[in-house]
Order: C-alpha cells, then sequence, then structure tokens
C-alpha cells in the first residue's frame, strides 16, 4: 500500500480520511486522474456545476508535490509579467497576466466557503542577496501593480531583517496577497467539501490504461471508470499513461526540513512576521514556520527527480548560513518531493481526442496555479473555455538533449545560473 511519505505534514495530522479502492466498474461524467490539487481543485469546482465526478488516486490524497510543498502561496507562475509580454502576442499575454493572482484567490475562497482549517497565514515576502536582485524586486512591483495587485511593498534592508530575522539581504519586496499553508491539510479539506458534494474519491486506485473513444475509459488493477471526459492530472507522478504530454516535461525534486520546535526565544528572532520567504536566486531558498512553531526551510532542484542521500547534509549549512542563531538545531524531519518542470516554465494545459483533458507541469509554483487550472478546466466543460484556451495555445518544446540527455543539459544550464547568482551577474 502506498502511504504518505514520513514528512512534518503527514505526521501532523491525526487520523488522515481513508478513502477506498476501486473494486467496480462505474460511469460518471467526469473522471480525474490524481488527488493532488490539480485533480481536487477540478473536481470540486466541477462538482459545484453539478458534474458527476470520480477520482482515481494512486496512492493517498495528496501522496505527491501537493503533499509535500512548501506551502506557500506564490502569485504568479513560474514565468512572470515581462516574459510573458515579451514571448506571447498581446492579447494571450493579456489573458495570461490578468490571471495571476487568480490562484492565491481560490484558495482563500474555498478556505473561507468551506471552512477548511489549514493554518493560512498572509503575507509572503521576496529577498534580495544582492542589489541586482533588489532593482529587479522593484521593477517586480510595478509589473504586478500594473495588474492590479494593489498589496505590494519594497522593504528595505532594516525592515527585512526585523520580519525575518537576519541580515543575510540586502532588500525585499511583501506581497500581502500570499503567503503560506498546511499543504496536506488544504489538500484533504478539498477532498472532504468534494465528497459532501456527491464526488466519489477511490485511492490504491492507479490507473493501468486508458481507452479512448466517446466515451473514455480509465482502467485499473480491480475496476474501471467511464465517463463523458477524462482529465489527466497526475503531473510528476502520471508515469507512462500519456507519453505523447509527459515527454513534453521533466519531474525533478526538490528538498525540505522541519526542525525541532522553535522556543520563544528563538522565536523572538526567527521570522517574528510569520510571513513566508523565498529568495530571488535561479535555484532559490524558501521557509517559513508551520503552525507548531517549527522552521520548515526547503530548497535545491534534482533533476531527474532522483532522492538525495542526505537531504539534512544538503539544506542544513543553508539554513545555518540565513539562521546563524540555529546552528545545530536538530531537525525532526526531512523529505523530498517530485514536481513537474517545462521548458518553457509556463504549464501546460490542453486536451487530445477533444474529452481528454491534461493539467500538468507548474515549474515549482504548483499552489496556486493547480487551483487557477482547475476552475479554468470547469469553465471550459461548460461552454466557456476563453481563459482555459490561453492556455492550451502556448507552445510546448521538448527539452534539448533528447530523451538521453535533457536532464544534464538541464542540471547544467541550472549550474550556470547558479553561478551567476553566486558572482551577482
Amino acid at each position: 500500500m502506498n502511504k504518505h511519505t514520513d514528512s512534518f505534514y503527514a505526521n501532523s495530522i491525526d487520523n488522515i480520511v481513508e478513502y477506498p479502492q476501486l473494486q467496480d466498474n462505474i460511469e460518471c461524467d467526469v473522471c480525474v486522474v490524481g488527488a493532488g490539487f490539480s485533480g481536487l481543485s477540478s473536481a470540486l469546482h466541477l462538482a459545484e456545476k453539478g458534474f458527476k465526478v470520480v477520482v482515481l488516486e494512486s496512492a493517498k490524497v495528496g501522496f505527491g508535490a501537493t503533499g509535500r510543498n512548501g506551502g506557500q502561496i506564490v502569485n504568479s507562475y513560474s514565468r512572470d509579467v515581462d516574459v510573458i509580454e515579451s514571448r506571447y502576442g498581446e492579447k494571450q499575454a493579456k489573458q495570461l497576466c490578468d490571471m495571476i493572482f487568480e490562484g492565491g484567490d481560490i484558495i482563500r475562497g474555498l478556505v473561507d466557503k468551506y471552512q477548511i482549517n489549514c493554518d493560512l497565514k498572509q503575507g509572503g515576502l521576496f529577498t534580495a542577496l544582492n542589489p541586482k536582485q533588489f532593482k529587479s524586486l522593484e521593477h517586480h512591483k510595478k509589473n504586478w501593480e500594473r495588474y492590479g495587485n494593489d498589496q505590494l511593498s519594497i522593504l528595505d534592508a532594516s525592515e527585512v531583517e526585523s520580519a525575518v530575522g537576519t541580515d543575510a539581504y540586502v532588500g525585499g519586496l511583501l506581497d500581502m496577497r500570499g503567503g503560506h499553508i498546511h499543504p496536506l491539510k488544504l489538500a484533504l479539506g478539498e477532498a472532504a467539501a468534494f465528497v459532501s458534494l456527491g464526488g466519489q474519491i477511490f485511492e490504491q486506485s492507479a490507473v493501468t490504461s486508458i481507452e479512448k473513444g466517446a466515451n473514455p475509459i480509465a482502467r485499473t488493477a480491480t475496476g474501471s471508470v467511464k465517463s463523458k471526459y477524462l482529465v489527466l492530472a497526475g503531473n510528476a507522478y502520471l508515469g507512462g499513461l500519456a507519453p505523447n504530454i509527459s515527454n513534453k516535461a521533466i519531474p525533478c525534486g526538490t528538498q525540505v526540513v522541519a526542525t525541532e520546535q522553535l522556543t520563544e526565544e528563538q522565536l523572538k528572532t526567527i521570522l517574528p512576521s510569520d510571513y513566508c520567504v523565498e529568495d530571488c536566486n535561479y535555484l532559490l531558498d524558501y521557509f517559513r514556520l508551520s503552525a507548531d512553531k517549527r522552521l520548515l526551510f526547503g530548497g535545491g532542484v534534482v533533476y531527474g527527480a532522483r532522492d538525495p542521500q542526505d537531504i539534512e547534509s544538503l539544506l542544513r549549512p543553508k539554513m545555518e548560513s540565513i539562521f546563524p542563531q540555529l546552528k545545530g538545531i536538530g531537525i525532526d524531519y526531512q523529505w523530498t518531493g517530485n514536481f513537474l518542470l517545462t521548458y518553457s516554465r509556463m504549464p501546460q494545459f490542453g486536451s487530445f481526442a477533444d474529452n481528454v483533458y491534461y493539467l500538468q507541469g507548474y515549474s515549482g509554483h504548483g499552489v496556486t496555479c493547480t487551483h487557477l487550472a482547475g476552475k479554468l478546466l470547469a469553465e471550459a466543460l461548460t461552454g466557456h473555455a476563453e481563459r482555459f484556451d490561453a492556455f492550451a495555445a502556448l507552445r510546448h518544446p521538448s527539452f534539448p538533449g533528447g530523451r538521453h540527455f535533457q536532464i544534464p543539459f538541464t542540471a547544467m544550464g541550472a549550474a550556470y545560473y547558479n553561478l551567476r547568482d553566486k558572482l551577482a551577474i
């Protein structure tokens, strides 16, 4: 049986709901493959519109990146306003940029509507390690303000130090439309909301094959689901189920550690603001406090999604360079999770065979964008596909190097940008 990874998130929840395994051949309007944020958002938005929806999950609700990520509500996509406006036509760029804050709003709306207890906190801080990065944050603020975010503030070095508890940064950008959550609690709350609307979830029900046609069929080892529409939302955990979309992206691993609970004395200088933080490096570090006052610190990317031998040894030096006052602190949990990286760094939404849809490739911005994806899919299936089509029309080239060399080539590129960050060029 596939169980949750041994993370702080999974171990901080008592009595995680168990959903049954599919043991029959059933029919519905929409079958969703994957019970991460993409699948849950899709299922919940569709159920709200009256669709009969079934979700098939190979392991547990929130098993993948959904239940393992840093828990940060970070607005926009992995490519932001400047790149989008320069790369795509004026109309499409405006459509895409008009949606950059919607994912976070959807999360807050669902939390409020369904009374989901997921430790929601407001405030996300982007931090600059050098003057070049600080200047880019000032430009970033102007771009986001053009698209309606009026909750942004530039902080100088002393203000960042007061908010974070470190002198490592030269300045920052505070986004009060950002924030952080316990991601697994959010996923489980969304699953419960979906079930309350008549939806069905089946765990330990990996889809082994799909049959296209007027009514596509998703088959598992012990049953099948026949539907009018099929939604593939497995992301980095989709496997070889649909090679025509999985070959357009590569799985990557990111690592997180959770410290022991901090003392009241430590909390005076460790994130007294209770904001979540991420720096501006290409291979960025990110951190925040949990509700029970642990520091959750993440960073690094493993291309190809191999699990590092010792996550603590990778992250402790980074954590202690930011917070020397935590030198030697105990690490209670360490884990890794996979996300799906696209070459364009833009998410991949689309369809084939007219009634088989896919949502994937958030490239590290999955918490918010997955929630937007589910809403757009529900719009598309009710005859309002304009916003979904703004994403579906994006071109998604494959990574250079082909099947055998795309991962080392991508790692070489990342090393180059990491060096630029270190040299501040």
